[in-house]
């Protein structure tokens, strides 16, 4: 597979991930890395993982979960 983005700009790079919303694939350059906190139900509550998980996105899938 190759990065979807870098196919926009006329080029071909291969995929080293694919975006967590679309599913596009994405080269290093095209990925937008962010830690998102895992939480789980624990008897009457929610628990919060001590580590944060990753997400890859790409920036277009980022861009609108980030929207004012």
């Amino acid at each position: 597979m190759n990065c979807y983005d870098c196919h926009q700009q006329r080029t071909t790079t291969p995929a080293t991930a694919s975006c967590h919303n679309c599913g596009a694939g994405l080269c290093p350059d095209h990925i937008k890395l962010t830690a998102t906190e895992i939480h789980r139900h624990e008897g009457m509550g929610l628990s919060t993982l001590k580590h944060p998980a990753r997400r890859l996105t790409c920036f277009t899938c980022h861009d609108a979960e980030h929207q004012l």
